[in-house]
């Protein structure tokens, strides 16, 4: 019983991880196209 509460959290505290990866991936996608934007519009 023991053993299956330490594999199950650690999976869930793997997921955790994984998707916290992920959303800041996408938050730093974000970012390089505003900047991007920002400097399209200094160019002209």
């Amino acid at each position: 019983m023991k053993r299956s509460r330490v594999l199950l959290l650690s999976v869930l505290f793997s997921l955790a991880g994984l998707s916290a990866c992920n959303t800041m991936e996408g938050l730093g996608k974000d970012i390089q196209k505003v900047g991007d934007s920002i400097e399209d519009a200094a160019n002209r």
